[in-house]
């Protein structure tokens, strides 16, 4: 099978050597997952977007530094592309800005959250549902680094992954698509350096000290590993 990979942003240049972009993230993500599958990235926040949905099997939208609202062409352009890509039936997954942006485009909100950023390794809430095999498992952890979060989801979306913080982190929209909010393609060493990275201009200093705090305290890498699992579960519909 062929996935898509709709690049919405990259990793920053200081850090992409040692870690790679955030399409090369996710692609290594599914690959663990066991994924046999050929990768064409698209840059699409460079207007680089494919001819049409049928190029590919299935999609991923990445995240981005951008928020959904701020207007640029290649942002409502990306957002047409979710209707033509379920249209056709294809599945798709959407990580942070791809969530949001998905959320969007079938009817969801989309707002900065007023309880301020989401940094660090975040804990969820694992809620039952019938399209995903998860073994009995009730949370999971994995990294986060949002200010925006879905306030309203789209009637088509079913929750599957909560926190107190954010109450949309994980939707379902069926057995064909799949968001998460936090990134599971992100490990804890890239999160730590990005923190560090953009602390004090970024992300404000109180908040990025709080989330080096807790890595810190918790040096066990995170379940992105099984979070890969569940996109590779929907993706892999397409075979």
């Amino acid at each position: 099978m062929k996935v898509g990979i709709l690049a919405a942003g990259t990793s920053p240049d200081e850090l992409a050597d040692r870690h790679g972009t955030y399409a090369d993230m996710v692609c290594a993500l599914l690959q663990r997952a066991g994924m046999d599958a050929e990768f064409s990235v698209y840059e699409v926040r460079n207007d680089d977007f494919p001819d049409t949905v049928e190029c590919c099997d299935a999609w991923v939208i990445t995240g981005s530094r951008h928020n959904v609202d701020e207007g640029m062409p290649w942002i409502g352009r990306l957002e047409r592309m979710v209707p033509e890509i379920l249209a056709a039936g294809q599945p798709l997954a959407g990580i942070c800005f791809g969530h949001q942006l998905i959320a969007q485009a079938l009817g969801g909100r989309v707002e900065r959250f007023s309880g301020g950023w989401g940094l660090g390794l975040q804990e969820y809430a694992l809620l039952d549902s019938a399209h995903l095999e998860t073994e009995g498992r009730r949370s999971f952890r994995i990294n986060a680094i949002h200010q925006y979060q879905v306030v309203e989801k789209p009637a088509s979306a079913d929750v599957f992954a909560t926190s107190e913080s954010c109450r949309f982190a994980g939707l379902l929209y069926g057995e064909q698509v799949i968001t998460l909010q936090a990134h599971p393609e992100f490990s804890s060493d890239f999160e730590r350096e990005l923190l560090v990275l953009r602390k004090s201009s970024a992300f404000p200093d109180e908040a990025a000290s709080r989330a080096l705090a807790a890595l810190d305290q918790c040096p066990v890498d995170t379940d992105s590993d099984q979070v890969g699992q569940w996109l590779a579960q929907v993706l892999c519909r397409a075979a």
